[in-house]
């Protein structure tokens, strides 16, 4: 029987049979997870306890870890002297919209691409998979001149939701993960959905998309985030105040909002992502390490 390929680890498989070596791998592993749990856990603290102190308390050169002063009356007034309630009507509409619209262009895209192999398919997945390498900041001027301009409708999408719409559905992204699962789907479901006289809708609609619904959510939440959470497209293509989202409306009504208001709004902007990640958090890791089908 030929001997086994030695697995490489960080730390030798002796020195863990010695007491002195797993005390300190365990050191090492324990202060690692502490470190990164207060690298991200912190400026959400700081943002959350913020919130609940008086601006006097703020603004002292010798900040404190807990307020002095318990004032959770500072959420209620953001909320109204804010007028956050229209805004977080602004972002659940531009979210969703999003969401339904990059849904449907990407899952036909992607079945497209996987199952339907149309001609230079690879050739359509590669340009759109080379988008990626572009930085973001490089697509805002013809993005926005075709938001202004669209071409051969010549339509002007400013102040309205499709300019954040359209721009969102192009998510190439999105289309390759889902492309990924469809993969994965065995053609001889396909095919015997086929012979029963399904066509290729049928088929997308009854047989894939139900076996696609871990990867599905995490599109889904891909889609949501990004538009809850993007700043400059929705500052440059929303400029009227009564259309923005709650992103840009926090950053124009933070010159003249206390600076412990400000952190309220921003508590209660950052409290449905949260929420979502910890329902679904999951289906994300379900979504993303789906590689295969049980029978």
């Amino acid at each position: 029987m030929a001997d086994e390929t030695p697995v490489r680890t960080l730390i030798a498989p002796s020195e863990m049979t010695h007491r002195t070596g797993r005390w300190i791998y365990r050191f090492v592993l324990g202060m690692t997870l502490i470190g990164f749990t207060l690298a991200f856990l912190f400026p959400l603290y700081w943002m959350a306890s913020g919130a609940l102190k008086s601006a006097t308390e703020l603004a002292r050169s010798s900040p404190t870890f807990i307020p002095e002063s318990w004032q959770p009356e500072n959420y209620s007034e953001a909320w109204s002297n804010m007028g956050l309630s229209r805004y977080f009507w602004n972002t659940v509409v531009l979210a969703l919209g999003a969401w339904f619209i990059q849904l449907s262009i990407a899952v036909a895209a992607a079945y497209a691409l996987s199952k339907l192999r149309p001609i230079l398919g690879n050739v359509v997945l590669g340009a759109m998979l080379a988008t990626l390498m572009l930085p973001v900041s490089a697509l805002l001027v013809p993005t926005y001149l075709t938001v202004v301009d669209v071409p051969l409708i010549h339509t002007n999408l400013i102040n309205t939701p499709w300019a954040i719409w359209l721009p969102a559905s192009a998510n190439a992204f999105n289309i390759f993960i889902l492309k990924r699962f469809f993969d994965q789907i065995p053609t001889d479901l396909l095919d015997s959905a086929r012979i029963d006289g399904a066509g290729s809708l049928r088929v997308l609609v009854s047989v894939v998309l139900p076996l696609s619904r871990p990867v599905l959510a995490v599109v889904s939440i891909f889609a949501v985030v990004g538009v809850w959470k993007d700043f400059l497209w929705p500052m440059l293509v929303l400029p009227d105040p009564a259309e923005q989202p709650i992103t840009v409306a926090l950053n124009n009504l933070s010159a003249d909002m206390p600076v412990n208001q400000l952190l309220a709004g921003m508590v209660m902007a950052s409290v449905p992502l949260l929420i979502l990640f910890l329902i679904f958090q999951r289906h994300i890791i379900a979504g993303l390490t789906a590689g295969s089908l049980k029978g």
